[in-house]
């Protein structure tokens, strides 16, 4: 059973979060408090796996509970609770910043609160058993060799030696020379993308795309922060934009993220079709789109992140000659994502967060001059 503290300053809201997981399979609200103050002491006498964190309160706020956690070597997974907002987002990210794990958005324009309960429920449940490494207590003890849908968070041990022996690349000839980086994450992907981002120069020879599963707001706070933050030019794509070396260009929340060729250029499209894998901005849809224009001058990244997205997409990358990496499990908050395309064989390399950097300006260097990786 997955323990779960609830700190909100809201008494309706601690009602509406407890009466959402209250109907849960395997989760169990262990005890909620009013401020992160009173949480502290919670987490000390009730050990939670799983903590759900408001922002905004008295005494001691979300972000602030964050950091005092984890000065403390707390490493429970917290999941920030916010508004769908631009100061929501903005704190959001703060907080996830601070240690926060992940966050979900609170219900907006719902008729009722049982619809409310309904969404959080949806957006909860799932990140709960994720991040507290517990399937639900229906969900098989074995995985399949090669699952249909997205695998385990940590697949069972007895799979792991085959789960991380990655397929041999399908290749006409030797690696060439790539143009694009094309990555796709999920939860834990904000801490990751931006520690990947930190170990690049501004001098990158090529552009970058990145769907990042966040809301409409979100994406665009997201893109901002990182801009300031490292040395590459990090913008929310928008419709039209020409790719330019050295620009990387976040996917906006509801929008896919497509790429097309234009005469010599290659530009940006956002597209309404309907979500896959449950998601829009899909990883899947950015990556078919890059595999059409690049084909094999394009390297794949996929870092944490929940479910299956990306992996179809990876498939079609790499049948189109292109090389992909997965984040490896040790370093992944969630290792769905680039865990379900290293046991579809689709991973050339599986590599530890703080090595992915490197290993992209290693790749770069095939084709240019030994001075573009430093």
């Amino acid at each position: 059973m997955i323990a779960v503290l609830v700190v909100d300053d809201s008494v309706v809201v601690r009602k509406l979060i407890t009466d959402a997981l209250g109907g849960a399979p395997g989760i169990e609200v262990v005890g909620t408090a009013a401020n992160g103050q009173l949480a502290q002491a919670k987490i000390d006498q009730l050990k939670p796996d799983v903590i759900t964190m408001d922002i905004e309160m008295p005494k001691m706020n979300g972000i602030e509970a964050v950091r005092e956690l984890r000065k403390r070597n707390k490493q429970v997974p917290v999941i920030m609770f916010s508004t769908l907002s631009a100061s929501g987002a903005s704190a959001t990210l703060e907080a996830l910043s601070a240690g926060a794990t992940d966050y979900v958005t609170k219900p907006s324009n719902v008729g009722s609160i049982a619809e409310s309960v309904a969404a959080v429920r949806e957006q909860l449940v799932p990140k709960i058993h994720a991040l507290a490494k517990k399937g639900p207590p229906s969900a098989p003890s074995r995985a399949p060799a090669r699952p249909l849908t997205g695998p385990p968070s940590r697949p069972a041990p007895s799979l792991r030696p085959a789960a991380t022996r990655p397929a041999a690349p399908v290749r006409r000839g030797p690696p060439g020379r790539v143009d694009l980086l094309a990555v796709g994450c999920s939860t834990g992907g904000p801490d990751a993308l931006t520690k990947v981002l930190l170990g690049l120069t501004a001098d990158l020879p090529v552009p970058m795309v990145v769907t990042q599963h966040m809301p409409p707001v979100f994406t665009k706070m997201f893109a901002e922060r990182l801009d300031r933050s490292t040395a590459l030019t990090v913008v929310e794509a928008s419709e039209g934009m020409e790719l330019a070396a050295g620009t990387v260009y976040i996917a906006p929340g509801d929008k896919h993220l497509v790429l097309v060729r234009k005469g010599t250029a290659v530009v940006t499209q956002l597209s309404s079709a309907p979500p896959e894998n449950s998601c829009r901005p899909a990883v899947d849809v950015m990556f078919r789109s890059v595999a059409q224009v690049f084909g094999g001058a394009a390297y794949a990244t996929v870092l944490t992140g929940m479910g299956a997205d990306g992996r179809n997409g990876a498939k079609v990358m790499r049948d189109a000659g292109a090389e992909v990496l997965a984040q490896d499990e040790a370093s992944s908050v969630v290792w769905g994502m680039p865990g379900a395309v290293v046991q579809a064989g689709l991973a050339d390399e599986i590599v530890p967060l703080d090595r992915i950097a490197s290993s992209m300006l290693n790749r770069l260097k095939v084709g240019r001059s030994a001075a573009v990786a430093r």
